[in-house]
C-alpha cells in the first residue's frame, strides 16, 4: 500500500512516500480502516523531529487521525461493523491508505459529513471540547481568550466557545486570520503584530481579563496571558507552536488566584476514554445539527505531505489541512 513513510527524525523534508506492508489486527478490538484521507496536526511535525513526547520506533507511519471505511474488525467488535464510513485517532499510522486502530477509537460520521471534513475533525474539535468544557469548566457568560485563533485547534476553541455562550476575544498574527475568527464567532479581534495585547484586553474587558485563556502558542503569549487572567481564571495550556515552553510565575497566580492547566487531549484515550466518548457524542450532534462547520484550508495528495507539514510550521495555515489517498 502507499503510504508516508519516516526512516529518519529530521521533520518534514526527510519523509518519503512509498510502499509499505498492510497492517494487520494487533487484537479482538482492534479495527482496520480504508483510509480516505487523513488531518495533519501540529503535533505530526513534531513528531517526525523527535520533538514529541511520545516517540515512536523508526521507521514509522506518521498520522494521528484519519477517516475511510472500516473493512476489518477483531471478533470483539460491536460498535463499528465492515462497510461503516468512520473517522478514528491513531497512536501512528493514518497517512496510509490503511491504518488500524482500537475500536474505543473509532467513530461513525454522519451521512451529511464527507471523509476530507471528518479526517481532520477528531483531534481539532476533541481537544477544544474536552479542553474548554471538560477541564477548564468554561460557563456561559464569561470571557474566553483564544490564541492562534485561526489554527487548527485555535478556530475550534472560537467556535466551540461561542457555542458554549462565552464571549470571545481572538488573537491572530494577521488580519486574513482575525476575519476568519470573526466568521467563526469571535466578538473582539487582537492583531499581536500590530496591537498592544495588554492595553487591547484592558479596553475590552474593563480591566478585569479572561475567565479563561486558550494557549496552544505558548512562548511570549503566555508570559502575557498569565497577568490577563481574571480573579479565579484559568489558563489551559495546549501547545507550543511558539516553539518556546514558558514558566509560570507562581506569584501571579496565587495573588489572582487563578490556575494554569496543563491539557494533553490525547492522553484521555488511555485514561479517560468515557470523557472522549461524551465528548464526540455531544460534537457530531452538534455537527448533525449544522451548528458547527469545519474549515478545511487545503486537501492535499499524500506526496505533498513535507510542503504541508512546513507551512504548518511557519504558521502558514487557517483551519486544517487534509492529505488524501486518492480512494474513490
Amino acid at each position: 500500500m502507499r503510504a508516508v513513510l519516516c526512516r529518519e527524525l529530521g521533520g518534514p523534508s526527510a519523509l518519503t512516500v512509498g510502499d509499505a506492508p498492510q497492517p494487520a489486527l494487533r487484537g479482538p478490538t482492534s479495527v482496520r480502516i480504508a483510509v480516505h484521507a487523513a488531518g495533519i496536526n501540529f503535533a505530526d511535525t513534531l513528531i517526525v523531529a523527535g520533538k514529541y513526547q511520545e516517540k515512536p520506533d523508526l521507521p514509522f507511519i506518521p498520522g494521528l487521525e484519519g477517516a475511510g471505511v472500516v473493512i476489518e474488525t477483531g471478533s470483539a467488535v460491536k460498535r463499528v461493523k465492515v462497510g461503516d464510513r468512520v473517522m478514528a485517532t491513531f497512536n501512528q499510522g493514518a497517512f496510509a491508505e490503511e491504518a488500524v486502530t482500537e475500536e474505543n477509537e473509532v467513530w461513525p460520521i454522519p451521512a451529511s459529513m464527507d471523509f476530507a471534513t471528518a479526517a481532520g475533525f477528531s483531534v481539532a474539535y476533541g481537544t477544544s471540547h474536552v479542553g474548554l468544557k471538560h477541564r477548564a469548566g468554561l460557563k456561559k457568560g464569561e470571557t474566553l481568550l483564544v490564541h492562534g485563533a485561526a489554527g487548527g485547534v485555535g478556530l475550534t476553541a472560537v467556535e466551540i466557545g461561542t457555542l458554549m455562550g462565552a464571549t470571545v476575544i481572538a488573537t491572530a498574527s494577521n488580519a486574513s486570520k482575525l476575519e476568519l475568527a470573526r466568521s467563526y464567532g469571535a466578538a473582539h479581534l487582537i492583531d499581536t503584530s500590530t496591537d498592544d495585547l495588554r492595553e487591547r484586553m484592558r479596553a475590552i474587558t474593563g480591566g478585569r481579563g479572561a475567565d479563561v485563556i486558550y494557549d496552544p502558542v505558548g512562548g511570549d503569549l503566555f508570559d502575557a496571558s498569565v497577568r490577563l487572567l481574571a480573579w479565579e481564571g484559568r489558563l489551559l495550556v495546549v501547545g507550543f507552536a511558539s516553539g518556546r515552553i514558558p514558566q509560570a510565575p507562581a506569584n501571579i497566580l496565587l495573588v489572582k488566584n487563578c490556575s494554569v492547566m496543563g491539557f494533553f487531549w490525547g492522553a484521555y484515550r488511555k485514561h479517560g476514554p468515557a470523557v472522549m466518548r461524551e465528548s464526540f457524542d455531544e460534537l457530531l450532534a452538534w455537527y448533525a445539527e449544522g451548528r458547527l462547520k469545519p474549515h478545511i484550508s487545503e486537501r492535499l495528495d499524500l506526496a505533498e505531505v513535507g510542503p504541508a507539514m512546513i507551512a504548518m510550521q511557519e504558521r502558514r495555515i487557517t483551519g486544517k489541512v487534509v492529505l488524501t489517498t486518492g480512494r474513490a
